[in-house]
């Protein structure tokens, strides 16, 4: 049953992606990849509620994994992050290319961390 809830939780993670990022690119033209940026940076501190509230509110394993594994899992996205880094380089944006790398690690990296601390009130 958890690799259903996973597939499922999957599939509605990778829609809810491609929604928010098309929503920020209809708001907000950029050659930046802010849509990319605010799924990586929301589902990083989602990821932190959710190992906050696993570890100290007994959230059940099950929910952990189909939340995290699926949803969030398919909802962040390492690849397209890679793939517009790579892209702004080569393109010569070398300053937009690395402010994309350093300002989506902190940023994933403060929001896990804020995420963590709220899931463990």
């Amino acid at each position: 049953m958890t690799y259903l809830g996973v597939a499922v939780a999957g599939a509605l993670g990778a829609v809810v992606r491609y929604l928010v990022d098309r929503a920020v690119a209809r708001r907000h033209y950029s050659v930046f990849p802010f849509g990319t940026l605010l799924v990586n940076a929301s589902g990083s501190f989602l990821a932190g509620v959710v190992l906050g509230l696993a570890l100290y509110h007994g959230l059940a394993s099950t929910a952990a994994v189909v939340i995290g594994i699926g949803f969030l899992g398919s909802y962040t996205t390492l690849s397209t992050f890679s793939f517009e880094s790579v892209g702004l380089l080569e393109s010569g944006a070398l300053l937009l290319g690395l402010a994309n790398v350093v300002g989506s690690l902190v940023t994933g990296l403060l929001a896990a961390g804020a995420g963590f601390a709220l899931g463990a009130l």
